[in-house]
């Protein structure tokens, strides 16, 4: 074995998380080590439902453009989801998982991409940091505390060599099967469903033909009451000839000893010509970490958190993972984060995915239960038509509610007695533990091009000694802080307040019209002293 190489942080799961994680350190100068098991990005077209605050990660990455440029599905034809009942070309569907919703709220448009293009994206980002080292092909064999420091065994799949790293901090990002987790002694809760799930990936051209009746649709589930709930879930890769689909099958299915064209056939509700390129399968369940953290050791991504592909949370929820540890890791290793800044990490991000799991993707599954259980068109049309009209308005209100914020943190200025969770509004006032919603400054620019990588405080005819106060106490921390003074019209007044302290990943820290604190408490609790 070589000589220990030493960085900050060592990330072990070089996926999208990873990636993100390491961008998000290599652009604060932090020297650190991905390890990736796969050399060339595995071609499954999962992680494609990118929402919008995803893709203002990615605009502070660096990589806004270049993901643009990496859709698969013309913009133009990419407007949402729909569901429908019985069979795919039903004459019973409404519209699912409108995200043009909730778009006035953030600064960036959504995106519709394989996981495999958001990842070769990224790649390159990391390749252009000379801080970061990414070693592809290799495993972590084990993973150890060393007093200070975390020390990581990797293999190399193809030689064989194996190398130890040692980080001040380790992150595990490898997967829901992770070595980081099950090594760092962390236990999991899980939900199980019994459910045998398959996913397949498969051309038809035809396919893409007899859908055109739904024009500008990407994504499509189908409510089978045999399924009691659980769907039927096809989306388009490409635009015209590739799909992929997900669906419950008995246990025991293999990709021999069942027959796919059929089951595919009758969920569309009509034979078609298709060419079947990949079969794989899976169990769903919800899990969860008991812990983010142990120690010097966090986890990230799929190691946290995993659940069944419903309703585009997964990936979108590990950029947030690897968007809310970086920054904190980063301004730590500095010495202008304190010890309850890491620990928020785990208050922060656990409660949030505890709650998208039960409020959103359980929900989804026990709603859909109840519907089919309750109305039948077969039996009783005119109570089914109703109670399916009915359902239109949900969609939108699943997108609207969709609003996770950390107001039982305790690193920002939150309401006494609030919880972190993924069910909020989405309103355009600054609230302590919420994401900020975009406005236009006066100069043209929208306050999202203007924010800094560290505190930021949005100055609206605000008073020049609070202003001063919070610059001086910010300096003599030694934290990062940019000020961004307008007038407090023009849009900006919706904020309903004067004064806006904005942390590096777009959440709000506090608000004031006036400073009623020292400014040394605001900050030294925003940075976890």
């Amino acid at each position: 074995m070589s000589q220990v190489k030493k960085y900050d942080v060592v990330i072990i799961g070089g996926g999208p998380v990873g990636m993100g994680l390491a961008i998000e350190l290599g652009q604060r100068g932090i020297k650190t080590a991905v390890v990736e098991r796969y050399d060339t990005i595995p071609p499954i077209p999962k992680g494609q439902n990118l929402t919008q605050r995803t893709t203002e990660h990615f605009h502070f990455w660096g990589v806004g453009e270049e993901i643009s440029k990496a859709r698969t599905v013309p913009r133009e034809t990419d407007r949402g989801g729909m569901t429908c009942y019985g069979t795919l070309l039903t004459d019973y569907h409404h519209d699912w998982l409108m995200r043009e919703a909730v778009r006035p709220y953030y600064f960036t448009d959504n995106e519709r991409l394989p996981q495999y293009a958001t990842e070769e994206v990224l790649r390159r980002r990391v390749a252009e940091l000379d801080c970061v080292d990414v070693m592809l092909g290799w495993t972590a064999k084990s993973v150890a505390g060393k007093g200070s420091e975390v020390s990581a065994e990797i293999h190399n799949r193809a030689t064989g060599e194996t190398r130890e790293l040692a980080g001040k901090y380790l992150v595990g990002s490898d997967g829901s099967n992770s070595v980081v987790r099950d090594q760092s002694g962390i236990a999991q809760s899980r939900s199980h469903h019994d459910k045998l799930m398959v996913l397949l990936v498969f051309k038809s051209k035809e396919l893409h033909e007899l859908l055109k009746r739904y024009p500008g649709k990407s994504f499509y589930n189908v409510l089978n009451p045999e399924l009691e709930g659980y769907w039927l879930f096809f989306g388009r890769v490409d635009q015209n000839s590739t799909w992929f689909f997900h669906a419950p099958v008995p246990r025991g299915t293999t990709k021999d000893n069942f027959d796919f064209p059929a089951y595919l056939h009758k969920a569309v509700g009509a034979e078609f010509d298709l060419e079947i390129e990949r079969v794989g399968f899976w169990d769903l369940r919800v899990s969860i970490a008991q812990d983010y953290r142990k120690g010097n050791i966090f986890l990230a991504g799929d190691a946290a958190h995993s659940h069944p592909p419903y309703g585009g949370f997964g990936i979108n929820t590990g950029f947030e993972d690897a968007r809310n540890l970086g920054w904190k890791l980063a301004a730590h290793l500095k010495g202008w984060g304190g010890a309850a800044l890491l620990d928020s990490y785990d208050m922060e991000r656990r409660p949030v995915f505890e709650s998208t799991a039960r409020d959103f993707i359980e929900n989804y599954i026990e709603t859909d239960k109840a519907f089919l259980n309750d109305f039948n068109p077969d039996k009783n049309l005119e109570a089914f038509e109703e109670a399916w009209s009915g359902r239109s308005s949900g969609p939108a209100k699943d997108v609207a509610n969709f609003e996770p914020n950390y107001e039982g943190s305790d690193v920002v200025f939150a309401p006494q007695g609030g919880k972190s969770s993924a069910v909020g509004q989405h309103v355009f006032s600054a609230r302590a533990g919420h994401h900020l919603a975009p406005q236009i400054l006066s100069n043209g620019r929208n306050v999202y091009e203007e924010l800094g990588d560290g505190f930021t405080l949005i100055a609206l005819d605000a008073d020049s000694e609070d202003i001063s106060a919070l610059k001086k106490t910010a300096d003599s921390l030694g934290i990062p802080f940019k000020i961004i003074k307008d007038t407090f019209e023009g849009g900006r007044e919706k904020y309903e307040r004067r004064m806006i302290l904005v942390r590096p990943d777009q959440f709000v820290t506090w608000t004031g019209d006036q400073l009623e604190q020292d400014a040394a408490t605001i900050l030294r609790k925003a940075c976890g002293f």
